[in-house]
């Protein structure tokens, strides 16, 4: 029988003190200590919105857009690059610990700018007036540190209206489709 086989393995040329030391990790990172705060993220998060919503002002207005309707322009690649960085603010938020409810507004938010945003010019026009991201930063400053029950209750409501919509709308286009394809039979003569 061979005892080898109960023995730790030495790694080769090494002796048993150099063992443990070879065995530890390159790194070892601390998030807190090497500067990625809560604080910080948020921070970040505000540069990101400004830059994607209010990053210029119109002459001779005060009204100011971003980059998300100036990319929206760029057929294609331009809306899916905005709401890459969209969903990037979703993303940080949901690692800050918000709130599903509230991650749930966020996230309609931004499947609402990047649906209607994709619309040739209409779309950009929607995307310089919504800023979803000016309004996701809004609902995460509001609610990361806010557990009272005004704040969930709205959550609530919110997500109730959402569903409450999304059965109307596929309601509606089950009915749609059925007339659709009643009105096809008739023409086609198999009614």
């Amino acid at each position: 029988m061979n005892d080898s086989t109960n023995t730790p393995a030495t790694p080769v040329g090494t002796s048993d003190g150099d063992a443990d030391e070879s065995l530890e990790p390159d790194a070892v990172v601390d998030f807190e200590s090497a500067g990625v705060a809560d604080e910080e993220t948020l921070a970040r998060l505000r540069t990101v919105s400004f830059y994607l919503d209010e990053a210029f002002e119109i002459p001779g207005t005060n009204y100011r857009i971003g980059l998300d309707p100036i990319l929206g322009l760029v057929p294609g690649v331009g809306d899916a690059t905005a709401s890459a960085l969209s969903a990037y603010i979703l993303v940080e938020a949901a690692m800050l610990g918000v709130p599903r409810a509230t991650l749930a507004r966020m996230l309609g938010n931004v499947v609402l700018d990047a649906t209607v945003g994709s619309l040739p010019v209409v779309g950009d026009v929607f995307d310089a007036a919504w800023k979803a991201n000016a309004r996701n930063v809004r609902l995460l400053e509001a609610r990361y540190d806010d557990a009272s029950p005004a704040a969930a209750e709205a959550d609530r409501r919110f997500l109730l209206a959402a569903v409450a919509a999304i059965t109307v709308l596929l309601v509606a286009l089950g009915a749609t489709t059925a007339l659709v394809a009643l009105w096809v039979l008739g023409q086609v003569g198999l009614l």
